[in-house]
Parts: C-alpha cells; structure tokens; sequence
C-alpha cells in the first residue's frame, strides 16, 4: 500500500483528562476521541476508502479498521481491543476499541510522547469532597509543537478562564547551514515525479519556507517521497 501521511494533531482536537487529583494538585492526560479518527480516515482516505468491524471475542470486545489499498486491491486491516467503560460498558468498549485501533494505524500516535503535566493546587480550584478531591476546572490544549520525529516539544494548557495553567516551551533547534543547490534540485525532481506539492511538505514538518528545512527534514522527505509513485503522466 502506498504510504499515506497521517497528519499530527491540531491542538483543538486534543482534549484533557484528569488522571490524578489530590490537595497538592492534579495531573492530566492528552487524547482524541472517535469523532477526531473519523475525521482524519475521511480526510486521508475519503469516506468510503476504510471500513470499521467489530466482533466479541471471550467477552472483549475487538474493533477491525480496514484501509483499501489501491495498488494491491486488497483491505489492509488494524485490529485492537476495547477497555471496559464506566457507563454504557458495550458503547464504551466499541468507542475505545476503534480509538486503539486507530493509533495502531498511526493517528495520535504521537499523544504516547507528551510529557507529565502537572497543575499544581495554586492553578486549580480543587476542593474536598469527602474522601477526596474534586474541582471543576476544565482545561484544553491551546497549542503545540512537534518535532520533526513527530514528538511534543511544546504545550500551552488553559483551564476554563482562559489562564494558562501549564506551559512546555519548544527547544530552539540549532541552526543549521541551507541547503545546497544540488539538494534542493533533488528535492524538486522528486517533487515533479511524484507532482506532490511543496506546500504539502512544508505542512508535513511544520515549517513556512523550504529555507527552514534542515538537513534532517530533507533526509526525511526525500525518503517518503522516494517511497510514493510517479504520478500518471
């Protein structure tokens, strides 16, 4: 099958869970829910180039994702298992097992490379109630960064009041030399022979101009564009 990019996530598609609460703070989690796989397959693939199954298997519940390859003709499958949900146990595994099987395709893979994020109590309106801690703050990532290896290196957090709570700032990476004009031709023959879009590129690893383009990112994007078929003349 062809490589087809999945893209990394846009900070409004991500969403904060707490994870852990107590008098001295909370921590949260980044995920996506099914709503945002949904939206990435029919963007990457169209709404009719994959297809979703599920069967129960000793008790658990499995989700299939199914992905048409053009060039084999054939469905290439994903598979995963569903946790069990604290409401709705059926819904619940059928929404986690589909979001699994998802990252097992690549969407959101990069969430697995966020960092600890903790709010301390300062930052959070946390309350006792009872045994244990509580607060009705909400929080949404506001932005983030990746690298070119498709890792977190900067998060912005805001609770409900629009105050930044958490903020992970992004390393500058070190400057490097352009590239050579040997390099950039390169870059645009294979651009030509494949008729993907410099714009493309440039969305893929997050910069403006191919003048910000290191020698990494070209080393990347001349491999998955050596990987990709000349288009049809």
């Amino acid at each position: 099958m062809q490589e087809q990019m999945i893209r990394l996530l846009k900070a409004e598609e991500i969403e904060c869970r707490i994870s852990t609460i107590s008098e001295k703070g909370l921590s949260l989690l980044l995920f996506k829910d099914a709503r945002v796989d949904q939206k990435i397959l029919d963007e990457i693939f169209t709404p009719y180039g994959w297809k979703r199954s599920h069967q129960s298997i000793d008790g658990n519940l499995y989700c299939t994702v199914e992905i048409w390859d053009k060039e084999k003709q054939q469905w290439i499958a994903k598979q995963d298992v569903g946790t069990t949900s604290y409401a709705e146990k059926e819904k619940g595994q059928a929404s986690d097992s589909f979001k699994r099987a998802c990252f097992n395709i690549g969407i959101g893979r990069e969430l697995y490379t966020a960092p600890f994020i903790w709010i301390p109590a300062v930052h959070a309106n946390i309350q006792r109630k009872g045994e244990r801690y509580v607060t009705s703050d909400r929080f949404r990532v506001a932005s983030i960064t990746y690298n070119a290896q498709r890792e977190i290196i900067g998060l912005v957090i805001l609770n409900n009041r629009g105050q930044m709570v958490y903020e992970m700032k992004a390393e500058q990476e070190k400057t490097e030399e352009k590239l050579s004009p040997q390099k950039l031709r390169a870059l645009n023959q294979e651009l030509q022979r494949t008729g993907v879009a410099m714009e493309t590129v440039l969305e893929r690893y997050h910069i403006q101009s191919v003048m910000q383009m290191t020698s990494e990112i070209y080393t990347n994007a001349m491999n998955s564009l050596k990987k990709t078929k000349s288009k049809a003349a």
